[in-house]
């Protein structure tokens, strides 16, 4: 009921959130298809109310000032419609509760398309449950491999890279990794960033879709 008020007393500062405000873009497809960038977290409320989050990590950082020692917590939030839409977010505050409302909308202006499909050739049932093809993400020491795997794998991978994936909408892959992935944020960066990079090439299939 908040979320619905809030969305209707939401008055949008750039032009793309007007368009969705006066109905004029109606799907978080129409978005990504003129390369619009996101600045406003409403728009995607407002685009996809069906948006899920699930807090990834939850740490108690500490800084020193002139005025002493500062504790804030630092959140890393994943937010997806597990239908191929994924963004990651970090907020830090000194309240819980802000630093989640923090990564929650960093989440949001980072959400990206995922392209998925069946690459495995041991598959081929040309579903989107898997990756189209290799990808590579790299994030400080972590690196990842994405690899396509045929319908009823699972996703072959640890916990972090697991929920990012599953909020992804990808339900079967083989992954690889190496560097320190215990480091939650570099672990998750580096799942989305292979994510991202399923958009970085044009594949054969692809050339029926251009108008």
């Amino acid at each position: 009921m908040s979320t619905t008020r809030s969305l209707e007393e939401w008055v949008p500062r750039t032009k793309l959130g007007w368009l969705v405000k006066q109905g004029k873009i109606t799907s978080i497809d129409q978005v990504f298809a003129n390369n619009w960038v996101i600045r406003e977290p409403e728009i995607v409320d407002y685009l996809m109310p069906d948006l899920r989050h699930e807090i990834l990590d939850i740490t108690l950082v500490q800084k020193m000032t002139d005025a002493g020692r500062i504790s804030r917590f630092r959140v890393l939030v994943v937010v997806g419609n597990e239908d191929g839409y994924v963004g990651l977010g970090l907020g830090k505050a000194r309240q819980l509760r802000v630093a989640i409302e923090k990564a929650l909308v960093d989440a949001k202006l980072n959400l990206i398309p995922v392209r998925r499909g069946c690459g495995s050739w041991e598959c081929r049932c040309g579903e989107p449950h898997s990756v189209p093809f290799k990808v590579r993400g790299k994030a400080g020491s972590v690196e990842i491999l994405l690899i396509p795997a045929p319908a009823g794998t699972g996703l072959v991978a640890g916990n972090v890279a697991k929920t990012v994936l599953r909020m992804a909408g990808i339900r079967d892959v083989w992954t690889w990794t190496r560097g320190e992935t215990r480091t939650t944020i570099n672990f998750a960066k580096a799942v989305f960033e292979a994510l991202r990079n399923t958009n970085r090439f044009v594949t054969p299939y692809d050339w029926t879709k251009t108008s």
